[in-house]
């Protein structure tokens, strides 16, 4: 843990520039906006399932694709993570402290934006601060796995940021619409599986509450388990 803790220091210093951090308010503000605009201006009313759309869909792992490709993919990337792996500190560590880091940060992001997102919404006569709270706390979990995903993949190419939003934007945006099967360990899917059973209204889910924390819970597992794998690999390499 106390060889943890500069870790999570340095990356917290790293992934906190000022650029990156409004342009992160910035897309955390949109569904906030959205909604806003959909109460002033639409006498439709807003469900619950629209918070897939506001939150899940899109911005959701937009700001986890940033976070979690620099936490460890600049790094990478300049060279420098040679100075860190030349200290004793094992791999596992290493990973942890990075996820740990970028999956906080999204969920700083995410959580406020969701219940702010449905505090909006009770403006405008729906009553949805229910499910608004309970895609706070999916989002905080879906975040955690989308940083870990993206986040194994900064240690496999440096256009994870490409590909990441290739996979964001195609295979959960479009394919997974139009080939059923392929949202069984959909990260979107799985997130609003655990939103739609904890607020119990209807929405995108198709889904278990326990097989959503099960997809999530995999994937995390599965995404750390790779990238320590392949950070050993880097330093037995001694470089990439």
């Amino acid at each position: 843990m106390i060889a943890r803790a500069p870790i999570v220091a340095l990356t917290l210093r790293a992934l906190l520039d000022r650029k990156r951090t409004w342009l992160m308010v910035g897309l955390a503000a949109i569904p906030v906006l959205l909604v806003g605009l959909a109460v002033m201006l639409s006498d439709t009313a807003i469900e619950a399932e629209d918070f897939d759309d506001a939150i899940v869909a899109i911005v959701l792992p937009l700001i986890a694709l940033v976070f979690g490709t620099s936490a460890l993919g600049s790094e990478l990337d300049e060279g420098t993570i040679v100075y860190l792996l030349a200290k004793p500190v094992r791999r596992l560590r290493i990973v942890l402290a990075k996820v740990i880091v970028a999956a906080a940060l999204t969920a700083a992001l995410m959580v406020p934006s969701a219940l702010l997102t449905g505090a909006v919404a009770t403006l405008g006569g729906n009553e949805l601060m229910g499910p608004a709270t309970a895609y706070a706390i999916a989002a905080a979990l879906g975040g955690t796995a989308y940083v870990v995903v993206f986040l194994a993949l900064s240690t496999f190419t440096r256009w994870a940021l490409a590909i990441g939003l290739v996979y964001v934007l195609l295979w959960e945006g479009i394919l997974a619409d139009l080939l059923p099967g392929s949202s069984t360990f959909s990260v979107r899917q799985a997130t609003i599986n655990v939103a739609g059973d904890l607020s119990d209204a209807s929405t995108g889910s198709d889904g278990s509450l326990e097989q959503g924390l099960f997809v999530l819970g995999l994937i995390t597992l599965g995404g750390i388990a790779l990238a320590t794998w392949r950070m050993s690999r880097y330093q037995l390499r001694g470089g990439d």
